[in-house]
């Protein structure tokens, strides 16, 4: 980690020095631009904080000793994370990254209260001048996944262990029913929601009762630690997940990763920051945009399918193919999306249903 890459935990520590002793005060508050990170899980080698770690290096990487960045990690969503995210901005953090969904309503209190202050706000629907939220077309992925996993399924049964229900999340998983049935109609999922962003041990055991109803691959929708996909490859049954690649704790049954690359857009908006040029909307990123990928994929799904695999990945990222293009119906038999008609992105951010083949009805 460089000088200028500062961590500390729930429990806020000194900020160390290292680098302003280095310089005058006048040419560090001329020079440098000072950044603040609050991520909602350990930045630790796998998943979300990760990723957006990931990105956060790579533009430290750019930048050198003109960017400081101090790193808050495993932050609850609430009044905790609010106000942490406040004391970033009292010691002069011009650039704040807050990394969950529900940091959203205290970031956009910051951001009306400090026009100098540039907010860079994983997921989310509002926005300001100053407030820029981001959200992944992970169901580009999901949907290649599901196509996948139709191809090394036996039991016809797919499983999900999904963080919270959201929008976000709800998506990537009727992505990947759509994905499945487009290959066997007669496949059908099952959905466990641990309502936590961080809980290891719940985690692992949705992903047992799962199994024990006969589902052979697992999706990990946003979980931040391996446990799923530790769980599955014990058991002998495949599974994938969002963001970063665990294939380490999978060797044999890790079935691919959707992928995210933060790096491009934080460049873009921290460059935005600095030229006065920082774009305040919410940007939806695929793979159309370099942001998503897929990779790992399992030695044991058929060449054909890959190929076909490919050629609609190819189609997606070209826009001759979308994902969510009627007719669709939803759990109940009822039409959501006329034949020939697809989505719109408001529609798609807004998502509170599942698809048929889903057979766990949303938490009320």
């Amino acid at each position: 980690m460089s000088e200028n890459m500062k961590r500390r935990s729930f429990i806020k520590g000194s900020l160390a020095a290292t680098t302003a002793i280095a310089l005058p005060m006048q040419a560090l508050a001329q020079d440098v631009l000072k950044m603040g990170v609050v991520l909602p899980s350990p930045a630790a080698d796998v998943g979300w904080s990760h990723t957006l770690m990931a990105g956060v290096e790579a533009v430290k990487e750019t930048y050198g000793d003109k960017l400081e960045v101090t790193v808050l990690e495993n932050i609850a969503e609430g009044p905790d994370a609010d106000r942490i995210a406040n004391g970033l901005v009292a010691e002069g953090n011009k650039v704040l990254l807050l990394g969950s969904f529900g940091y959203q309503n205290g970031g956009i209190q910051i951001a009306k209260r400090n026009k100098d202050v540039s907010i860079i706000h994983a997921s989310g629907y509002l926005t300001e001048p100053n407030f820029s939220p981001f959200t992944a077309k992970y169901w580009q992925g999901t949907y290649l996944m599901g196509m996948a996993a139709a191809s090394v399924t036996k039991t016809k049964k797919l499983g999900c262990v999904g963080a919270f229900a959201i929008p976000e999340l709800i998506t990537s998983i009727n992505a990947f029913m759509l994905g499945a049935r487009s290959v066997d109609p007669e496949i059908e999922m099952s959905v466990v929601w641990v309502n936590s962003w961080f809980d290891p041990a719940s985690e692992q055991e949705a992903a047992k009762a799962l199994i024990s109803q006969g589902v052979d691959v697992i999706f990990s929708n946003a979980q931040d630690t391996p446990s799923v996909i530790a769980v599955a490859e014990e058991a002998g049954v495949y599974s994938y997940n969002l963001n970063s690649s665990m294939v380490k704790y999978a060797p044999s049954k890790y079935l691919g990763v959707v992928g995210t690359d933060w790096a491009p857009h934080f460049k873009h908006l921290v460059d935005g920051h600095l030229n006065g040029t920082f774009e305040g909307e919410n940007f939806w990123l695929g793979m159309e945009d370099e942001v998503v990928y897929t990779a790992d994929w399992n030695a044991d799904i058929p060449a054909d399918m890959v190929a076909r695999i490919t050629k609609t990945q190819a189609a997606i990222k070209d826009g001759s193919f979308t994902v969510f293009q009627g007719p669709l119906v939803d759990q109940s038999g009822t039409e959501r999306v006329a034949d020939g008609v697809a989505m719109t992105d408001g529609e798609i951010l807004g998502m509170d249903w599942h698809v048929a083949g889903v057979t766990t009805p949303l938490p009320s």
